[in-house]
């Protein structure tokens, strides 16, 4: 499975998008895009989700399930 940062910096190179291009047409700050394609810490999911629209997809948190075994 792909990171976030691969996947991001992927599509936007293959949209033959500079950051600055694509921050501006994502409506985010280039610091958003740059922090997003370094994995930097602290990422807000709203920004974030701004940012993968425009591929289509969508962050979202899932439910890890414990697995217990059975005694």
């Amino acid at each position: 499975m792909k990171s976030l940062a691969t996947f991001v910096k992927e599509k936007r190179k293959e949209a033959n998008l500079s950051q600055e291009e694509f921050a501006a047409r994502a409506g985010v700050a280039l610091t958003v895009v740059r922090k997003i394609e370094q994995y930097k810490g602290n990422l807000n999911l709203e920004k974030v989700n701004q940012v993968l629209k425009m591929f289509g997809h969508e962050l979202a948190p899932v439910e890890i399930k414990k697995i217990t075994p059975d005694l």
